[in-house]
C-alpha cells in the first residue's frame, strides 16, 4: 500500500515539498533503509569492539572510536535518502517532538531500528565467536558468570567501560549511576544538536555533502570523550539489541545484572532524554537564528 512520510529534516525551506513518496516495494523504503542503516551502524561500531577486545586490533579508545564514526558516516550515506537515516530511537523520537516526523511511524522506525542492530550482532557472534571463546579461557572469563561483562561489552554498553576485564568495586566507584546517566544524556543532547543544526537548509553553513562525515566525526568526538565513562552508547538500539542477543548467546543475566538496572536507566532512558534535550535546543536557539 502506498504511503508518504514527511522529511524528518528539522525545517525544509519553502520550494522543498515535505513529502516523501514511498516506492511500490513489498518492504517500504524507508524501513529498507533503517533496517540496513542500524545494521550496519553495529556491524561496524561492536565489530571494531570486538576486535579489540578479542584480537587486541585497535589500540585505545580513539581507533574504535574512529571506526564507529566512519562505519556511521556511511550507514547515512548508503540509507539517508531512504528513512533519513534515523539509525537511533533518540533521534526518532526526538525528531517525532521537535520536527515534522510523524508519530505513527515512531514505533516501527523504533522496531526496525532493533531488529537491525539484533541481526547485525548474531552476524558479528558468526564471526568473532571462535575469538571471543579463545579470549574467554585465556583470562579464565566464564561466560555467563559475575565478571562476564568482560566480553559481554563487545555488544552491550557498561559503566566504566571494562576495557575487556571484569568490573572490581574499586573501578564501579569511579562512574556512578548518576554520572553514568548523565554523560550518556550529555552525549546523546550534543549528538542530536549536531544533527539537526546540521541538516537545516536554513543553516547557510551547513555541511551539506559533507553531512554524514560531520555526524560521524561527532560520535567520534563524544566516543573520545565519554568511552571510557559509559562506552558511549548514546542510542538505544546499538545498546539493546545487541545486548539482548548476548543474553542469549551465553552471557545469560549478565548484561541485565552487571550494572543493575543501568542497561534501563543509563543505556535506554537517559539518551532518549537527551535527544529531545538537544531537540529542544536546536529548536528554542537555533532554528530561529538561522532564519534572521
Amino acid at each position: 500500500m502506498s504511503e508518504t512520510i514527511r522529511a524528518t529534516r528539522p525545517e525544509p525551506p519553502p520550494h522543498v515539498s515535505a513529502e516523501i513518496e514511498v516506492a511500490h516495494t513489498p518492504v517500504p523504503k524507508w524501513a529498507i533503509g533503517e533496517f540496513f542503516g542500524t545494521f550496519l551502524l553495529v556491524f561496524f561500531g561492536c565489530g571494531s569492539v570486538c576486535a579489540a577486545v578479542a584480537t587486541g586490533a585497535q589500540v585505545g579508545v580513539f581507533q574504535v572510536a574512529i571506526v564507529w564514526g566512519i562505519g556511521i558516516a556511511t550507514a547515512i550515506y548508503l540509507t539517508g535518502s531512504l528513512s533519513s537515516a534515523h539509525l537511533n530511537p533518540a533521534v526518532t523520537i526526538a525528531s517525532a517532538a521537535w520536527s515534522r516526523f510523524p508519530v505513527r511511524l515512531v514505533i516501527p522506525y523504533l522496531v526496525v531500528q532493533m531488529i537491525g542492530a539484533f541481526a547485525a550482532a548474531a552476524l558479528l557472534y558468526s564471526i568473532f565467536g571462535g575469538a571471543i571463546a579463545g579470549y574467554e579461557a585465556k583470562h579464565g572469563i566464564i561466560r555467563g558468570a559475575q565478571g562476564s561483562e568482560a566480553t559481554a561489552m563487545v555488544f552491550g554498553d557498561y559503566f566504566p567501560n571494562p576495557g575487556g576485564k571484569a568490573l572490581t568495586e574499586e573501578a564501579r566507584a569511579t562512574m556512578t549511576p548518576g554520572r553514568a546517566f548523565g554523560a550518556e544524556l550529555v552525549g546523546t543532547a550534543i549528538l542530536v544538536l549536531v544533527i539537526f543544526c546540521s541538516t537545516d537548509e536554513r543553516n547557510a553553513s551547513r555541511p551539506q555533502i559533507l553531512t554524514a562525515a560531520t555526524i560521524g566525526l561527532t560520535i567520534t568526538l563524544i566516543i573520545s570523550l565519554i568511552g571510557p565513562l559509559t562506552m558511549a552508547g548514546l542510542n538505544p538500539a546499538r545498546d539493546l539489541g545487541p545486548r539482548i542477543f548476548s543474553s542469549l548467546a551465553g552471557w545469560r543475566s549478565v548484561p541485565f545484572t552487571a550494572n543493575g538496572s543501568g542497561w534501563l536507566t543509563v543505556y535506554i532512558i537517559a539518551p532518549i532524554v537527551g535527544g529531545l534535550l538537544g531537540g529542544g535546543i536546536y529548536r528554542v536557539f537555533f532554528r530561529a537564528a538561522y532564519r534572521l
